[in-house]
């Protein structure tokens, strides 16, 4: 399948997630990095030109970059996933490119709001109850996992393979450009 997505790299999550991610998450297996998603689906990889790439810096062009921690275990019906703490800055990124390309709704439209997380496992009972207790253990052992977003990545899939197509750099806290 041609496939394409914004995400945020988390990489300080790695050592806290990734034995979760290769077991109970496909993409991992992928090629997805441990990630917060600013909005999957977008174009067919096919359909993105300079164009499209310069439309997307400009949607994101007056977004600063953040810090943000992973410090809450949430779930869903078939996930357990680490929540960012601010999470407006996730919300606010994928707004910008909602705006931009408003064909593209997060998740087809399916869901009424934008809830960003980092995916560790999509299991369904009672094993997600045992990932989430594993989590919240090892999250209350290590304390809140602090990252940093400076770019927005975009991926895509068009080998069967997730892979990065470009980077958008955020604007620097502080930086008079922005």
């Amino acid at each position: 399948m041609f496939e394409s997505a914004f995400i945020v790299r988390a990489p300080e999550a790695e050592p806290h997630v990734s034995h979760y991610r290769e077991r109970y998450d496909a993409s991992a297996k992928l090629g997805v990095p441990a990630h917060i998603t600013v909005l999957y689906p977008f174009m067919p990889p096919m359909l993105i030109n300079t164009q499209v790439l310069e439309q997307v810096r400009l949607a994101v062009s007056n977004i600063r970059g953040f810090a943000f921690h992973l410090t809450k275990v949430g779930r869903f019906p078939d996930a357990v996933c680490l929540m960012p703490q601010p999470s407006d800055p996730f919300v606010s990124l994928t707004h910008a490119i909602v705006r931009a390309f408003p064909f593209y709704p997060p998740y087809r439209g399916q869901h009424a709001a934008v809830i960003p997380h980092l995916t560790v496992a999509q299991v369904e009972e009672p094993r997600q109850s045992a990932v989430a207790a594993e989590l919240r253990s090892s999250l209350e052992r290590t304390g809140s996992i602090a990252s940093y977003c400076r770019e927005l990545i975009l991926i895509e899939n068009s080998t069967g393979r997730w892979e990065q197509r470009h980077a958008f750099a955020l604007t620097a806290p502080g930086s008079a450009d922005g």
